[in-house]
């Protein structure tokens, strides 16, 4: 495979998107075609936030050849960058209103300041609102960047304030050869990790270097597959979850430990020492953000469980239809094959419609246990419950 080629600094991690590098190179070298407030849409895993850091880079450096300035952005010590990550469900309207705040200080070192939204899309509508005043009267020398899967993520009045930018979805060759040059995977993981991961770069890596995580799909997906009644999808979902809570867990544990152990020698207390009743408000509001953190993992986990599952019956549907060349999980073909042959094509349509409800139903804390079980009985019985 050869090499993908790389733009130029600061925005050589960004991947894939020559067009939408172009529009804000050009936009961060004249005011003129500077828009206050930009909207960076895309698919999960499409570089949406590398992307954003990039413009924020080249925003607040003083000349393309800043390369010291630049590099303090994108390392996130730079003064004049205030970004907001969220890894709980919802960004709250305190997190919002800090932004707000933040937003109309001038700019303390570069040209520009500049606030970074990785997750606008969620934001409720209350949330939201924050914003507005902050988008329709912003400081001369601000410039919001807000990231989100889709326009459609987004209130209108939002969106009628910034200026969108869509990412496109690069090839699965093209992912294949990224992950070889980041990680030297082999080929053929690399491009069955591209396929598998529907060209989410991140998931890609995931799976191209982690074979617990592979054999955890592959897991995931024939367990549905052998699904044979009531019975049997009841335990599906049950180890679904459990899989999912497992990995959530693997992936959070060690950090709520090393951050509580740093906020406990910040306050001065020696480890197995009792917290002082003063200082437990905070050791509880870090204990609440962990919660919120874990939370938003475990549905993350299930979401991709569920995201793989579609690509399944996608595939499905594509062999009812004749389409057998572009299948995501060529490895099952044999399987889903027999599959296509066994039900009608309005049935797979059934199962699709329900993954999708399920998808959606989880973001309105659905309990998750009740709608997988919910959606694998209707896998079952080719009936919704």
């Amino acid at each position: 495979m050869s090499s993908p080629t790389l733009a130029p600094f600061p925005w050589t991690d960004v991947w894939g998107q020559d067009d939408a590098v172009e529009t804000l190179r050009s936009a961060a070298s004249d005011r003129g075609t500077l828009s206050h407030a930009w909207l960076i849409t895309g698919p999960p895993g499409s570089g949406r936030s590398t992307l954003a850091y990039a413009f924020a880079a080249a925003l607040i450096a003083d000349s393309p050849d800043d390369e010291q300035t630049m590099r303090q952005v994108l390392a996130g010590t730079h003064p004049d960058v205030t970004a907001l990550r969220t890894e709980k469900v919802i960004i709250t309207i305190k997190e919002a209103r800090a932004l707000v705040e933040r937003s109309y200080f001038a700019p303390s070192a570069g040209r520009y300041r500049v606030i970074v939204v990785e997750d606008a899309d969620r934001m409720v509508e209350r949330t939201s609102n924050v914003l507005l005043k902050a988008l329709e009267e912003p400081p001369e020398n601000t410039v919001w960047v807000l990231c989100a899967p889709s326009e459609a993520d987004l209130l209108p009045t939002i969106r009628s304030r910034v200026r969108s930018l869509r990412l496109r979805e690069p090839d699965v060759d093209d992912v294949a050869k990224l992950i070889v040059q980041r990680t030297g995977a082999d080929e053929a993981v690399a491009e069955q990790a591209a396929r598998h991961s529907q060209r989410h770069i991140g998931m890609a890596q995931r799976l191209a270097t982690d074979d617990a995580a592979r054999r955890r799909r592959d897991t995931t997906l024939r367990s549905v597959l052998a699904i044979r009644g009531v019975g049997s999808a009841v335990e599906v979902a049950g180890e679904i979850i459990q899989v999912a809570t497992d990995d959530a867990k693997a992936l959070t544990a060690e950090r709520d430990a090393s951050e509580r152990a740093s906020l406990l020698r910040t306050v001065g207390v020696a480890e197995g020492q009792a917290v002082p009743p003063a200082l437990r408000p905070q050791i509880s509001a870090l204990e609440e953000d962990q919660k919120q953190r874990a939370k938003r993992s475990l549905r993350d986990g299930i979401d991709r469980a569920l995201t793989d599952l579609q690509s399944m019956y996608r595939d499905v549907v594509m062999l009812q239809y004749g389409r057998g060349d572009d299948l995501i999980n060529r490895e099952l073909r044999e399987d889903l094959s027999a599959l296509a042959d066994a039900w009608p094509v309005t049935r797979t349509l059934v199962v699709l419609d329900h993954l999708a409800e399920t998808r959606a139903a989880l973001e309105r804390n659905i309990a998750p246990t009740l709608a997988l079980e919910s959606l694998l009985v209707t896998v079952a019985s080719g009936r919704k419950p």
